[in-house]
């Protein structure tokens, strides 16, 4: 990105935090005039009786788990049943509600296995030329990073890496394969 594109959306960015969110406009609406007839005979006013509510303590429930199957060595590795890849838009490398969603599971299954090392790998597709993809790969894998530092995962668990467009994971050049390899991938490097 050119300094005028990244100035133009620091800027753009800033002008959304600091506008926040649109205020609810309150429109009060009229209460429909009482008939004007005359009351007839006044009823006594009777005291309002409150119901009395009982409260009972909340008794706690135990929580039942499903006990976890562990699998024979032969089965898929650990890191591709637990750590799915996030894709990113073209030129991009904003996290989507999806992608944050995708990290938060990701973020559960290495806070339960706490001693795992994970390499957060950055991709991009072949658009663009060789130093534009690597810088854009490591915003990918910085991304990701940091969201899951910010949920919890311990940095010390975590590093980075670009690969650019080197390692596609899907040879074609139309939308569909570019869209596929503009991710960041979760490597384990160590239990």
């Amino acid at each position: 990105m050119r300094k005028g594109g990244v100035v133009s959306m620091v800027l753009l960015c800033a002008a959304l935090v600091v506008s926040g969110c649109a205020k609810k406009e309150v429109v009060k609406t009229e209460e429909p005039l009482a008939p004007t007839t005359p009351p007839a005979a006044a009823k006594p006013v009777e005291p309002e009786t409150k119901p009395v509510i009982k409260e009972e303590p909340v008794r706690e429930q135990p929580i039942k788990e499903a006990a976890v199957k562990e699998e024979p060595a032969a089965a898929q590795p650990m890191a591709e049943l637990a750590l799915a890849p996030v894709y990113f838009d073209f030129d991009a490398y904003v996290l989507t509600q999806t992608t944050r969603d995708i990290l938060y599971k990701n973020a559960e299954w290495l806070l339960k296995n706490r001693t795992v090392k994970v390499q957060i790998e950055g991709h991009c597709d072949e658009r663009g030329s060789d130093e534009y993809n690597m810088a854009l790969g490591e915003k990918r894998a910085k991304s990701a990073l940091n969201y899951l530092v910010t949920v919890g995962v311990p940095a010390e668990n975590l590093s980075t890496i670009s690969y650019g467009e080197e390692k596609p994971a899907d040879p074609g050049h139309e939308d569909a394969a570019w869209a596929k390899n503009r991710r960041a991938e979760f490597t384990i490097i160590s239990r």
